[in-house]
Protein backbone atom coordinates (compact mmCIF):
# COMPACT_ATOMS: atom_id res chain seq x y z
CA UNK A 1 0.00 0.00 0.00
CA UNK A 2 1.31 3.44 -0.95
CA UNK A 3 2.06 6.07 1.68
CA UNK A 4 -0.77 8.27 0.42
CA UNK A 5 -3.24 5.39 0.75
CA UNK A 6 -2.08 4.70 4.32
CA UNK A 7 -2.49 8.36 5.27
CA UNK A 8 -5.96 8.46 3.73
CA UNK A 9 -6.94 5.28 5.60
CA UNK A 10 -5.68 6.76 8.88
CA UNK A 11 -7.62 9.97 8.32
CA UNK A 12 -10.79 8.05 7.45
CA UNK A 13 -10.33 5.89 10.55
CA UNK A 14 -10.05 8.97 12.77
CA UNK A 15 -12.99 10.89 11.32
CA UNK A 16 -15.48 8.20 10.35
CA UNK A 17 -15.88 6.34 13.64
CA UNK A 18 -19.39 7.68 13.66
CA UNK A 19 -20.80 5.72 16.58
CA UNK A 20 -18.71 7.97 18.83
CA UNK A 21 -20.92 10.85 17.75
CA UNK A 22 -23.95 9.27 19.41
CA UNK A 23 -22.75 9.94 22.99
CA UNK A 24 -21.64 13.41 21.85
CA UNK A 25 -25.19 14.03 20.63
CA UNK A 26 -26.48 12.73 23.95
CA UNK A 27 -24.22 15.19 25.76
CA UNK A 28 -25.63 18.07 23.73
CA UNK A 29 -29.19 16.97 24.53
CA UNK A 30 -28.25 16.65 28.19
CA UNK A 31 -26.81 20.18 28.16
CA UNK A 32 -30.05 21.60 26.76
CA UNK A 33 -32.21 19.70 29.24
CA UNK A 34 -29.90 20.70 32.08
CA UNK A 35 -30.14 24.35 31.09
CA UNK A 36 -33.93 24.01 31.12
CA UNK A 37 -33.66 22.21 34.49
CA UNK A 38 -35.89 19.38 33.33
CA UNK A 39 -36.86 16.90 36.07
CA UNK A 40 -33.96 15.65 38.20
CA UNK A 41 -31.46 17.38 35.91
CA UNK A 42 -32.02 20.51 37.95
CA UNK A 43 -29.74 18.84 40.49
CA UNK A 44 -26.01 18.89 39.82
CA UNK A 45 -25.53 15.30 41.01
CA UNK A 46 -28.10 13.97 38.51
CA UNK A 47 -26.53 15.91 35.65
CA UNK A 48 -23.05 14.59 36.50
CA UNK A 49 -24.37 11.04 36.84
CA UNK A 50 -25.79 11.15 33.31
CA UNK A 51 -22.48 12.61 32.07
CA UNK A 52 -20.67 9.61 33.57
CA UNK A 53 -23.08 7.21 31.86
CA UNK A 54 -22.53 8.94 28.52
CA UNK A 55 -18.75 8.82 29.06
CA UNK A 56 -18.95 5.08 29.78
CA UNK A 57 -20.89 4.55 26.54
CA UNK A 58 -18.22 6.51 24.62
CA UNK A 59 -15.44 4.38 26.15
CA UNK A 60 -17.30 1.18 25.19
CA UNK A 61 -17.78 2.39 21.62
CA UNK A 62 -14.10 3.35 21.32
CA UNK A 63 -13.15 -0.12 22.60
CA UNK A 64 -15.45 -1.66 20.00
CA UNK A 65 -13.63 0.13 17.19
CA UNK A 66 -10.19 -0.70 18.58
CA UNK A 67 -10.96 -4.38 19.14
CA UNK A 68 -12.81 -4.93 15.87
CA UNK A 69 -10.73 -2.76 13.56
CA UNK A 70 -7.43 -2.17 15.34
CA UNK A 71 -5.75 1.22 15.54
CA UNK A 72 -4.50 3.63 12.92
CA UNK A 73 -2.48 6.72 13.78
CA UNK A 74 -2.77 9.83 11.59
CA UNK A 75 0.42 11.28 10.13
CA UNK A 76 2.07 14.35 11.68
CA UNK A 77 0.71 16.52 8.88
CA UNK A 78 -2.81 15.22 9.51
CA UNK A 79 -2.47 15.86 13.24
CA UNK A 80 -1.33 19.41 12.52
CA UNK A 81 -4.34 19.94 10.25
CA UNK A 82 -6.59 18.54 12.96
CA UNK A 83 -5.06 20.93 15.48
CA UNK A 84 -5.59 23.88 13.16
CA UNK A 85 -9.16 22.74 12.59
CA UNK A 86 -9.75 22.56 16.35
CA UNK A 87 -8.43 26.10 16.88
CA UNK A 88 -10.60 27.42 14.06
CA UNK A 89 -13.61 25.53 15.43
CA UNK A 90 -13.26 27.04 18.91
CA UNK A 91 -12.73 30.53 17.50
CA UNK A 92 -15.69 30.18 15.15
CA UNK A 93 -17.97 28.77 17.84
CA UNK A 94 -17.18 31.36 20.48
CA UNK A 95 -16.59 34.38 18.27
CA UNK A 96 -19.36 33.60 15.81
CA UNK A 97 -22.01 32.97 18.45
CA UNK A 98 -21.05 36.16 20.29
CA UNK A 99 -21.08 38.20 17.09
CA UNK A 100 -24.42 36.91 15.81
CA UNK A 101 -26.43 37.10 18.99
CA UNK A 102 -25.28 37.98 22.50
CA UNK A 103 -25.26 40.72 25.11
CA UNK A 104 -21.86 41.96 23.91
CA UNK A 105 -21.78 45.61 22.83
CA UNK A 106 -20.38 44.63 19.43
CA UNK A 107 -22.92 41.87 18.77
CA UNK A 108 -25.09 42.18 15.67
CA UNK A 109 -28.00 40.82 17.76
CA UNK A 110 -29.60 39.12 14.76
CA UNK A 111 -32.84 37.07 15.03
CA UNK A 112 -30.95 33.84 14.28
CA UNK A 113 -30.02 30.74 16.24
CA UNK A 114 -26.33 31.43 16.74
CA UNK A 115 -25.54 28.01 18.25
CA UNK A 116 -27.07 26.12 15.32
CA UNK A 117 -25.41 28.37 12.71
CA UNK A 118 -21.95 28.25 14.29
CA UNK A 119 -22.06 24.53 15.10
CA UNK A 120 -23.03 23.74 11.51
CA UNK A 121 -20.19 25.89 10.18
CA UNK A 122 -17.75 24.25 12.60
CA UNK A 123 -18.71 20.78 11.40
CA UNK A 124 -18.47 21.75 7.73
CA UNK A 125 -15.06 23.38 8.23
CA UNK A 126 -13.77 20.46 10.31
CA UNK A 127 -14.69 17.86 7.71
CA UNK A 128 -13.46 20.04 4.85
CA UNK A 129 -10.04 20.32 6.52
CA UNK A 130 -9.96 16.70 7.68
CA UNK A 131 -11.15 14.21 5.05
CA UNK A 132 -13.17 16.36 2.71
CA UNK A 133 -16.91 16.91 2.73
CA UNK A 134 -19.14 13.97 1.86
CA UNK A 135 -22.66 14.39 0.52
CA UNK A 136 -24.30 13.58 3.84
CA UNK A 137 -22.16 16.18 5.63
CA UNK A 138 -23.30 18.89 3.23
CA UNK A 139 -26.96 17.82 3.42
CA UNK A 140 -27.19 17.40 7.20
CA UNK A 141 -25.19 20.44 8.24
CA UNK A 142 -26.57 22.52 5.41
CA UNK A 143 -30.05 21.88 6.81
CA UNK A 144 -28.96 22.79 10.35
CA UNK A 145 -27.27 25.94 9.01
CA UNK A 146 -30.37 27.02 7.09
CA UNK A 147 -32.66 26.27 10.04
CA UNK A 148 -30.47 28.33 12.35
CA UNK A 149 -30.04 31.20 9.89
CA UNK A 150 -33.76 31.73 9.31
CA UNK A 151 -34.68 35.13 10.80
CA UNK A 152 -37.41 33.69 13.00
CA UNK A 153 -35.54 33.30 16.29
CA UNK A 154 -36.97 36.30 18.06
CA UNK A 155 -37.73 36.62 21.74
CA UNK A 156 -36.03 34.42 24.33
CA UNK A 157 -32.54 33.04 23.86
CA UNK A 158 -32.84 30.01 21.49
CA UNK A 159 -29.48 28.49 22.48
CA UNK A 160 -30.98 25.33 23.97
CA UNK A 161 -32.98 24.64 20.82
CA UNK A 162 -29.74 25.23 18.92
CA UNK A 163 -28.10 22.53 21.05
CA UNK A 164 -30.91 20.12 20.16
CA UNK A 165 -30.56 20.90 16.45
CA UNK A 166 -26.81 20.33 16.75
CA UNK A 167 -27.44 17.06 18.62
CA UNK A 168 -29.74 15.80 15.85
CA UNK A 169 -27.13 16.74 13.24
CA UNK A 170 -24.33 15.06 15.19
CA UNK A 171 -26.24 11.80 15.65
CA UNK A 172 -27.33 11.65 11.99
CA UNK A 173 -23.79 12.40 10.88
CA UNK A 174 -22.51 9.65 13.14
CA UNK A 175 -24.89 7.08 11.65
CA UNK A 176 -23.88 7.92 8.06
CA UNK A 177 -20.18 8.20 8.98
CA UNK A 178 -20.27 4.74 10.56
CA UNK A 179 -21.96 3.38 7.44
CA UNK A 180 -19.16 4.86 5.34
CA UNK A 181 -16.60 3.52 7.84
CA UNK A 182 -17.90 -0.03 7.39
CA UNK A 183 -17.93 0.40 3.61
CA UNK A 184 -14.31 1.58 3.77
CA UNK A 185 -12.86 -0.94 6.24
CA UNK A 186 -15.25 -3.86 5.93
CA UNK A 187 -17.71 -5.40 8.39
CA UNK A 188 -16.29 -6.58 11.74
CA UNK A 189 -17.73 -10.09 11.22
CA UNK A 190 -15.80 -10.43 7.97
CA UNK A 191 -12.62 -9.26 9.68
CA UNK A 192 -13.13 -11.65 12.60
CA UNK A 193 -13.79 -14.55 10.22
CA UNK A 194 -10.61 -13.88 8.30
CA UNK A 195 -8.71 -13.86 11.60
CA UNK A 196 -10.26 -17.16 12.62
CA UNK A 197 -12.32 -15.68 15.43
CA UNK A 198 -14.61 -18.42 16.77
CA UNK A 199 -17.30 -15.88 17.68
CA UNK A 200 -17.81 -15.07 14.02
CA UNK A 201 -18.20 -18.66 12.83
Amino acid sequence: MQRRELETAAANYSYLRGLLYIPLGGLLVLSALGNWQVGPLRHTWAFLLVVLVIAAVAVAINRYYNERYGRLTPSTAQEVRAGIGLVLAVALMLGGATLLRSHASWSLDLPVNAIAVCFALVMLVTYAIGIGLKIHHVVIWGMVLVAGALPVWNGADPSNIGLLLAAAGVILTGVFDHRLFVQTFGSPRAIDYENGDAAAR
